[in-house]
């Protein structure tokens, strides 16, 4: 069978669905396949519903259909149980976690993105294949000729053929199957300058994945499973413990559901999905945690770029490493309160994984391919080890914004891990486009990071966005008959304010919500260049449009607005770069762009964008 659209977008994790949402809503007709029955990644299938952000999430840093999703998720348990809020009025969070503002059961997120793509099911505009999987491609010259999916239930196959084609795979798929050139592992020191990177390249050295369950305590009450086959030589090749090692090798004990030794929170509430106090103060309903911990991570092999038999040897080992590790929390883990070893409560809980078993539907993903890309990521642009700035490296092609540490879990052949603090970054065009294909664009993990800056790249709202930047890239190219790399050249502006309509945040400002009048503005000037490096403004996410500019804020402002007018750049005043610009200032400054500044006062910063508003700047 053919099917003919104008975006295939291959993997329905978070970057695929947010891809698909994207182009649909830009008018393309889509195809979505999904190797698992549940659309969502790592949200759902992979069974991470808790969701790793930064502390700014709930104001900045995600875009308008990632804070929907959250939002109607959070909508599904207070209609459910009545909860509005926490106890303290902060946003509900329904398992109460500490890694997390948003940790919740995966069926839930699977039904929200459910509800929003159905309306274009229905049209006809967006085919959706679920439990299909890419197994052949073809690219003629530059351009992707053909993909084809085969059902893993019936072994049918669909050959699909796209204006473009968005690999949202979780491990890069369709890259060997077009003999594309793409990244795996770790990069040399010499490729990529980045001091954590090997002497020689690794390819081998890939991020460990996991397979996630979910468990439920139930006092009173013994739910051990069977001893596992090979449970000891697994635990002692491994060994487990509540108690993690820093890169330092400072030890960071924890107890399950008081407080560690040192202070730190209850191994219980790390990553709970339910708080069942929280939703029903009754008693009735019971906590249930997502187990996704150091001692689960597989990383003896990998299952990228090796032979098929390998692969699936490596994911039955992943699956009995997870299931020996709760068998070692029901029998062998201490119990807080000296009595005993072992939580026999604990209660395996298929149905919030949806599976038989209880293990999630697909192991957690942490790295995949990687496209070779017009721009490539590495951890110097990101890092905030030496830095000043309060945002990372200005991204000039920016298609989106995101922040986490830099977190690197072992890797077959090397056990260390990475936390590494890094800066408010953006997500650069470039890094989704590939060097070798006009219709093809990385939609997932699989963009132009190294194997170090993946780490802070892979996370859930990072993705999503990335996902929807793609969709829209896609769209336009066809609409424009341009390929996404003469968009980046020739039409970048264009694109971002269409981005930044759609909801898509180009650059790190705190104190301007989403609703703000001059948030579209503000959003394509921070993309063009308005904080100045070195500057009071640079070392600080607020913007304070209430206060003045000095002359150097004030000449990257006005230079960012002739950017994005086209206009050419005023030359910089002759004041000192770090004194208060006045009228004087912003006279010569705005007089190059044709608008007449005339006040005494110093004006403010918000005073300025009112007048570039009213003047057509960004509009």
């Amino acid at each position: 069978m053919k099917e003919f659209c104008d975006v295939a977008v291959i993997g329905g994790g978070m970057g695929g669905v947010a891809a698909a949402l994207a182009a649909c809503e830009s008018g393309a007709r889509v195809v979505l396949s999904e190797p698992t029955d549940w659309l969502g990644g790592q949200m759902t299938s992979q069974g991470v519903s808790a969701l790793d952000e930064h502390r700014y999430i709930e104001q900045a840093g995600g875009t308008r259909s990632y804070m929907a999703l959250r939002e109607a998720i959070r909508d599904h348990y207070r209609q459910r149980y009545g909860v509005l809020a926490m106890p303290d009025g902060a946003p509900l969070n329904p398992g109460n976690a500490w890694v997390s503002a948003m940790c919740f059961e995966p069926q839930v997120a699977v039904d929200v993105i459910m509800a929003w793509l159905q309306p274009f099911i229905t049209s006809g505009q967006l085919r959706l294949c679920l439990r299909h999987v890419p197994v052949a491609a073809q690219i003629i010259g530059r351009r992707v000729e053909m993909v084809r999916l085969q059902a893993l239930d019936d072994d049918s196959e669909i050959e699909i053929r796209a204006g473009m084609v968005l690999d949202a795979t979780e491990t890069g798929d369709l890259l060997p199957l077009l003999g594309a050139e793409y990244r795996v592992g770790a990069e040399a020191r010499s490729e990529t300058g980045e001091a954590d990177a090997p002497e020689v390249a690794k390819p081998g050295e890939i991020q460990g994945f996991t397979f996630c369950f979910a468990v439920e305590y139930c006092p009173g009450e013994d739910h051990t499973i069977a001893k596992p086959a090979g449970y000891e030589a697994i635990r002692d090749a491994q060994p487990f413990t509540l108690t993690l090692t820093t890169r330092s090798g400072e030890l960071r004990p924890f107890r399950v559901f008081a407080s560690g030794p040192t202070g730190l929170p209850p191994f219980w509430t790390y990553r709970r999905l339910i708080d069942g106090t929280l939703l029903d103060p009754s008693g009735r309903l019971r906590d249930i945690a997502m187990i996704n911990w150091n001692s689960n991570d597989y990383h003896d092999a990998t299952i990228i770029d090796v032979p098929a038999e390998a692969a699936e040897a490596a994911l039955a080992a992943a699956r009995r490493l997870s299931i020996c590790f709760l068998y070692w929390m029901q029998t062998e883990m201490e119990r807080d309160d000296g009595t005993g070893r072992g939580y026999p409560e604990l209660r395996l809980v298929p149905e919030v994984m949806g599976t038989v078993d209880g293990l999630a539907k697909a192991p957690y993903i942490r790295e995949s391919r990687r496209i070779v890309a017009l721009k490539r990521i590495v951890a110097d642009d990101i890092l905030a080890a030496g830095r000043m700035s309060a945002r990372a490296a200005h991204v000039d092609d920016s298609c989106g914004i995101g922040w986490y540490y830099m977190d690197l879990h072992p890797a077959p052949g090397n056990p260390r891990s990475l936390f590494e603090p890094t800066l408010p970054f953006q997500i650069p065009l470039g890094a989704l486009t590939p060097r070798q294909s006009d219709t093809l664009l990385g939609a997932c993990k699989n963009i132009g990071t190294t194997h170090l800056s993946n780490g802070s790249y892979r996370l859930h709202p990072v993705e999503w966005n990335i996902g929807g930047a793609a969709g829209v890239l896609a769209a336009r190219a066809l609409a424009d008959a341009l390929t996404p790399a003469q968009i980046r050249r020739d039409r970048l502006r264009v694109l971002q304010a269409e981005l930044v309509a759609r909801g898509i945040a180009l650059g790190w400002a705190i104190d301007i919500a989403p609703d703000h009048p001059r948030h579209a503005l503000i959003q394509r000037l921070l993309a063009a260049g308005m904080i100045a490096a070195g500057s009071e403004r640079d070392r600080s996410l607020e913007l304070q449009l209430d206060a003045p500019c000095t002359s150097r804020e004030a000449h990257a402002v006005v230079q960012a607005a002739a950017d994005i007018a086209g206009r050419a750049v005023p030359p910089p005043p002759e004041q000192q770069p770090d004194a208060v610009a006045d009228g004087a200032v912003w006279a010569g400054l705005l007089g190059g762009l044709g608008i007449v500044f005339a006040r005494e006062a110093v004006p403010t910063l918000g005073e300025v964008l009112e007048l570039l508003h009213n003047h057509g700047v960004g509009s």
